[in-house]
């Protein structure tokens, strides 16, 4: 995972990278640019959260984002998963963020640590503890002595830990700027004059701190000297900072989107990353950070929201399970090496803009020199160009950016795809039984069940009329949330002899319920994931008598972000019957028996006495890990029980063949969460999105982009894989652990492992034929190099079949090609020749290898389609 992915020009990559970063030093800036010991710095940065992946992952991620071209990896600290009560802090497994930065190090990358505290990040409740909210007297995030109390203690305890470990660029570490807050300046109005206290606060909290490097606010627009405010979105190249001797610097352009559960899965195109990220060099940017480059997943119950999911790709150039995107991964890396040849120019050059017709531009740096590199662009989102610049000709594609490193070759064009894709696939494969499975029958996978009584399985912990905030009640030590109360029916009620029965209407802040009467599961309700609160009417079977009705309540992960969003709640706010012979009665005034977590007053400072029991049975046994994995309560099942809710399943399983990157396949299971070997995978629900909600075939890069603008998965699950790391497996008898509230089939669970299928290369004619990989040594032999179309085997195998090639207007793409009209009958003969088992092969579009006589008057492509193995 860690090999660099194209060509020879790997080994001259590193070597530059490794002169151009050293081992840190001194830092400071200018209006051009951050400055390191002396040496002005172009940075792409690609932001990896250690936590949204493991320690086994970090070094290959870390390695694929400088094979990439980047330089720089950036972070948050996530606040709530270090400091889990106060003064008790956690370091290990995925919070090991020292081991994380020394990875960085290792790697020979500066590092951007983002501290927050507050970090939004769709991660849970924005990465503040939840226990801070009970802090008698605190509000988040505007002038107040609890809350600036706390976030100082921490951003100090960080930013020492940071110093004890030299790991600050003036120590000689990798740090090279450091982040307070985090676009709060969306929010400061709406808290009045507090907020602009708080903001200045927290700017000279965070420079009292003596790192010795730079200290960041994005979208904060009345930072004071010397923080500099950075600029997060879709596009910055509009961007300037308000201080006239701070560098210009995005700290998030976002090559994707998040999902939520029952949403459709958000793409950005890469080529609009693209035009996007060289738009803002073009315009005196010196760096800029991918939010995300690698997403990673959400494990556990850290996903944020509500409605959040486990996977956090964020259609990121490494997806999440650790591989390159390709093209994504691909043609950034080319952008990267191109914007690196434009350096000494743009940073230390002067910029010249020019007019070259209406939406056409182009922007030149030189210097005294003679350095001259330049930036062409078309921002018409329809219609390409033809545009004369120092007397030479130059097409420009619609929304695209040529870079010429020496003002004459176009060495890259954002909208010019010719890097490699590939077909990524989730192959199944079952669940086998583990060697030690105590099953008789070595082929059969033998399961083992505990069932939940739905309502109150253990002496309630309090009685009320009517009902309590969620949130409040558990301090989200758990999702779930039990209310049950009790119902007399008459025996002369109608609906007892008619076919019609009555509903049960709820209203419920949020965010999820599941409602069963006398036992059984009558349906469930939910939020949409963006206005949480929700009503919902629900079919219910009465007897005459006593009925119980028991509703759990579910938050899907907290709000993430928000003025004054720690106050936002959950939970039900009214309960009705209609339907009976009397009219409505609403239940709301009944006494409702309560079964959660519980907690004493000032249990965030006494935390040891803040549990008394928490949600469901199932966790209080600790069926998921350490001694709960052989407690007595699980039952052996020769066939386990399917479509029952609020059961528990466990199997022992054989760790899935192969290296690659593994998912659990759980497309017939209702909702619940999962784990292996006492790890959490986290929350899984396969919740469609609506058939009607528009999705595209094919979008259209051209334009600026929306996270609704190329949807796709319409009428399918949000998410149906859930990533399990290949570290988390032992080599046998891997406990696998299921929670299923609703219902599911747990013998069509299934392992995926993600492989490529498929790799593909499409290159035009009019793709530049001069490569950055030999420009400093080359340029004057490569002027008349064609383009050339390359393959590479990204596990180390090797080409064994071509499944197409053409050479002249293929169309389709990447697993669907088509050939066209015009095509060259050799195109395969020569594709194989030059590829079959080889690890990576180049063809370039010349007349030695097609016949460019072939349809002439148009512009032709190779189009090829291979399998490695």
């Amino acid at each position: 995972m860690g090999s660099c992915l194209i060509g020879a020009h790997c080994l001259v990559l590193a070597l530059f990278l490794q002169l151009a970063l050293g081992n840190g030093g001194n830092v400071s800036y200018d209006s051009r640019s951050l400055i390191i010991d002396g040496q002005r710095k172009l940075l792409i940065s690609t932001a990896i959260h250690y936590p949204r992946s493991v320690p086994a992952m970090w070094p290959g991620l870390v390695q694929l984002a400088k094979d990439g071209g980047a330089n720089v990896i950036e972070s948050y600290v996530f606040w709530n998963g270090h400091e889990l009560s106060p003064d008790n802090y956690y370091f290990e497994g995925r919070y090991d963020l020292v081991k994380f930065v020394k990875i960085i190090q290792e790697a020979g990358m500066y590092m951007i640590l983002r501290i927050g505290p507050f970090v939004a990040a769709e991660w849970n409740f924005g990465g503040v503890p939840v226990w801070l909210h009970y802090v008698p007297g605190t509000v988040f995030r505007t002038d107040n002595e609890p809350w600036k109390h706390y976030m100082q203690k921490f951003t100090t305890y960080i930013v020492n830990l940071m110093k004890q470990e030299k790991l600050f660029a003036s120590q000689g570490g990798p740090i090279i700027l450091a982040q307070i807050e985090n676009e709060y300046g969306y929010y400061e109005q709406s808290y009045g004059d507090a907020g602009k206290r708080y903001a200045l606060w927290a700017a000279k909290m965070a420079l009292s701190q003596t790192t010795g490097v730079p200290w960041i606010m994005c979208q904060q627009w009345d930072v004071p000297a010397p923080v500099i405010n950075t600029c997060n979105g879709f596009y910055c190249d509009d961007f300037t900072p308000i201080h006239a001797n701070a560098p210009k610097m995005w700290t998030e352009n976002w090559p994707g989107w998040f999902k939520t559960f029952g949403s459709t899965d958000p793409h950005r195109p890469v080529e609009d990353v693209a035009y996007a990220v060289a738009r803002f060099f073009q315009k005196g940017g010196s760096m800029q950070n991918y939010y995300m480059y690698h997403g990673g997943t959400n494990f556990g119950r850290t996903a944020g929201g509500p409605f959040i999911t486990t996977s956090y790709d964020y259609d990121a150039p490494i997806d999440e399970y650790g591989l390159p995107r390709l093209p994504k991964w691909g043609h950034l890396k080319e952008l990267h090496g191109a914007i690196r040849l434009c350096e000494k120019a743009l940073l230390g050059g002067q910029r010249t803009n020019l007019s070259l017709g209406p939406l056409l531009e182009a922007d030149v740096y030189t210097d005294s020199s003679g350095i001259c590199a330049a930036f062409i662009s078309n921002a018409d989102n329809k219609t390409d160009a033809v545009v004369e610049f120092r007397n030479k000709t130059y097409h420009l594609p619609a929304w695209s950016v040529s870079i010429l490193p020496d003002c004459k070759n176009v060495v890259y064009n954002t909208a010019k795809v010719g890097s490699q894709s590939s077909i990524i696939d989730m192959v199944p494969e079952d669940l086998e039984p583990s060697v030690v499975s105590p099953s008789r029958d070595l082929k059969a996978l033998h399961w083992e069940v505990f069932t939940e009584k739905p309502g109150i399985w253990a002496e309630p912990d309090f009685n009320i009329t009517g009902f309590v905030d969620h949130i409040n009640t558990t301090k989200d030590t758990t999702d779930y949330l039990w209310v049950t109360t009790s119902l007399d029916v008459e025996n002369n009620e109608l609906f007892l002899k008619n076919s019609s029965g009555p509903v049960l209407s709820v209203k419920s802040k949020g965010h999820a319920l599941h409602l069963f009467v006398n036992q059984k599961l009558q349906g469930s309700a939910s939020g949409n994931g963006t206005i949480f609160p929700f009503e919902a009417e629900i079919p219910v079977t009465l007897k005459a008598g006593k009925n119980e009705i028991a509703l759990l309540g579910m938050t899907v992960g907290l709000q993430t972000a928000g003025p004054h969003y720690e106050w936002i709640g959950a939970g039900l706010t009214n309960v009705e019957i209609k339907g009976l012979s009397n009219g409505i009665l609403n239940l709301s005034n009944f006494t409702w028996i309560h079964k959660v977590a519980v907690f004493f007053h000032c249990w965030c400072i006494t935390p040891e006495n803040n549990i008394l029991e928490i949600g469901l049975q199932g966790e209080h046994l600790n069926l998921y890990k350490g001694d709960g994995l052989n407690s007595a309560n699980w039952v052996s099942a020769s066939e386990p029980p399917k479509g029952e809710p609020l059961t528990w399943y466990k199997a022992l399983v054989e760790t899935p063949s192969g290296n690659e990157p593994v998912g659990l396949d759980m497309i017939h299971m209702g909702k619940g969460m999962a784990w292996l070997n006492g790890e959490e995978i986290g929350r899984y629900w396969p919740r469609k999105s609506p058939k009607h909600e528009a999705c595209v075939d094919h979008c259209d890069y051209r334009g600026k982009f929306s996270p609704n603008k190329c949807s796709t998965g319409c009428g399918e699950p949000t998410q149906r894989w859930y990533h399990v790391p290949r570290s988390w497996f032992k080599p046998s008898g891997n406990v696998l652990v299921i929670l299923e509230e609703t219902g599911g089939d747990p013998t069509q669970i299934r392992f995926s492992k993600r492989k490529a299928s498929g790799i593909c290369s499409l290159v035009s004619e009019d793709h530049p034929s001069v490569s950055t990989e030999t420009w400093n040594t080359e340029l004057r032999e490569t002027k008349n190099a064609k383009p050339t179309a390359k393959l590479s085997c990204l596990d180390g195998s090797h080409i064994s079949s071509i499944k197409f090639a053409s050479f002249g207007n293929p169309s389709g793409a990447c697993g669907s090609y088509l050939k066209g009209a015009c095509h060259d009958p050799n195109s395969a003969s020569v594709v194989e020749k030059m590829c079959l088992n080889r690890s990576e092969c180049a063809i370039e579009l010349s007349e030695e290898n097609f016949n460019l006589g072939t349809c002439s008057g148009i512009i032709r492509s190779l189009a090829v389609e291979a399998v490695c193995s």
